[in-house]
């Protein structure tokens, strides 16, 4: 049985490698040599339950000719709340391929960025496959009717605080938060507008399945109970976790690379801590008032709320990857410089897609290999 938190711990090392790497890079473009349509979904996998299947499932059969492709994220393994997915992103790209994907891409590192910052990366990502159909599960309700017919005219409908907003006109078409869905789903709009993709009539909007949750599955298989929520997932979804439990491989979404957070924040240096993404002056005093630490609470507590609530667990996502601010900036800047190919259904849909998309520098994970 492997040693859990030394596997983390070595998936993060690898891809820091990777993330310093892609900045050193520029995207390379080409012509398209396909008309087949792109119908692409951001999703995270963690795991891949009926709710994601549905959405897959109606997308495919509106488009039935179309590839469609499963932008999974990322390096460091961290999700936008900063936390670590069940298992690891090729595990959760194999699940995709078994379920229905017929090319799933590796999509940015959530955790170690801003909601906004991870937001322009997915549209980044969506203009450089020149995506034809997007489709996102979305949860039903009055006001939520008119954002989606903007969203589907070409408009850009933008969150603010406690309001929902027409970028343009600057009417006020909702009052109130969106549940999270519906939230990416209004980010993600106003992501493509500021790159200038035209998304009109590209998004196919999936109502949400009930009765079935992500956080539920989580829980149940961290307490080895995946029997009582397996009516919440697809055969293929169970085989995989079953597969990656079994190697000590999963589940991981309770696992951090302890020991190099502990070594960052009680050694560095001020300059070193300070530079990383995401932390705040507040943050840093704090650590070198209280330092040394002796355990991931300590550090925790003293880590400031941000203004999301999510802001703890992204700071501890940062502290593991050892990522500066001022790499993440260049990095979104020309992201995607490669696009990597986790899996993929076969060789015909390969070169399919190969021939479509216009990005040009393309590495399939498995072989380790660049083709330009």
């Amino acid at each position: 049985m492997i040693n859990i938190e030394e596997f983390v711990g070595n998936i993060l090392k690898k891809d820091k490698k990777l993330v310093l790497g892609d900045v050193k890079k520029k995207p390379v473009f080409g012509e398209i040599r396909d008309d087949v349509k792109i119908i692409a979904d951001f999703t995270e996998y963690s795991p891949l339950h009926n709710g994601h299947n549905h959405c897959m499932m109606e997308a495919k059969k509106q488009i039935s000719d179309g590839i469609f492709v499963a932008i999974v994220p990322g390096p460091f393994e961290r999700s936008g709340r900063g936390l670590p997915y069940i298992m690891t992103r090729k595990a959760r790209a194999d699940a995709a391929i078994r379920v229905g994907a017929d090319i799933v891409v590796e999509g940015p590192p959530m955790g170690i960025m801003g909601s906004g910052q991870y937001s322009l990366c997915l549209a980044k990502m969506f203009k450089s496959l020149d995506t034809d159909h997007i489709p996102r599960g979305y949860k039903p309700f009055r006001e939520f009717n008119e954002i989606m017919h903007r969203i589907n005219q070409g408009f850009a409908v933008v969150p603010k605080p406690y309001k929902i907003v027409d970028l343009k006109s600057k009417e006020i078409l909702y009052n109130g938060k969106l549940d999270e869905d519906n939230y990416v789903i209004v980010s993600l709009s106003k992501s493509l507008k500021k790159i200038e993709f035209d998304f009109k009539d590209k998004f196919i909007f999936i109502k949400r399945v009930e009765g079935v949750s992500g956080t539920k599955i989580r829980e149940a298989i961290l307490h080895s109970n995946l029997k009582s929520v397996e009516n919440m997932l697809p055969k293929e979804s169970i085989k995989i976790l079953n597969r990656e439990i079994t190697h000590g491989r999963a589940p991981l979404n309770n696992i951090r690379d302890s020991e190099n957070i502990l070594r960052r924040v009680n050694e560095d240096s001020i300059e070193d801590i300070e530079m990383l993404a995401l932390i705040d002056k507040k943050t840093v005093n704090a650590l070198l008032l209280n330092r040394p630490f002796k355990n991931l609470e300590e550090i925790q507590n003293c880590i400031s709320q941000g203004f999301s609530r999510h802001n703890k667990q992204r700071i501890l996502s940062s502290m593991e990857a050892g990522i500066p601010k001022d790499t993440i900036h260049k990095y979104i800047e020309n992201y995607p410089t490669v696009i990597r190919i986790l899996n993929y259904k076969n060789n015909e849909v390969l070169n399919q897609f190969k021939k479509r998309i216009p990005h040009r520098r393309l590495e399939i994970c498995q072989l380790k290999k660049e083709i330009f």
